[in-house]
């Protein structure tokens, strides 16, 4: 159920993402979702692509640090507090979100997602308990 995510630290100056992502497009590795959160320092590019084993070679080849991260790909009905209702199944739960993001594609009439938790298992438990479809990442990195 779990999706995995590549992130990369980069300095936090002119042309490290157009770098990135020139390296990646012209291996044919097509970002799907992406998060960027950056200090002044530093920034920490989250990506979700169809091909995680060669954007993790190529951009290791070019020095990039990289690290593969467990996260979740949750549909969510695209309606006024569609997000609200999974997030309070969460909470009542006391399942943390570490962080979020959402996904380029949408999935039928829903939205996607991508979560971090504190606990991801008992999080995915507690989402298909209450209904809520967590996507496979092989169909999620198809998209």
């Amino acid at each position: 159920m779990n999706v995995e995510q590549i992130s990369i630290f980069i300095e936090n100056k002119s042309g490290r993402l157009a770098e990135i992502t020139k390296v990646l497009g012209d291996t044919g590795v097509n970002i799907r979702a992406l998060s960027l959160a950056d200090t002044s320092d530093f920034g920490i590019l989250r990506l979700i692509v169809n091909d995680r084993e060669t954007a993790k070679k190529v951009l290791k080849e070019k020095g990039f640090t990289v690290n593969k991260t467990e996260v979740v790909a949750v549909e969510v009905p695209d309606h006024p507090g569609g997000l609200s209702r999974i997030l309070q199944v969460l909470d009542r739960q006391q399942i943390n979100v570490e962080y979020m993001y959402a996904f380029v594609e949408r999935c039928g009439e829903n939205a996607v997602i991508i979560f971090r938790f504190d606990e991801t298992a008992k999080a995915v438990t507690i989402l298909a308990e209450n209904g809520i479809n967590v996507l496979e990442g092989e169909r999620l990195y198809a998209m």
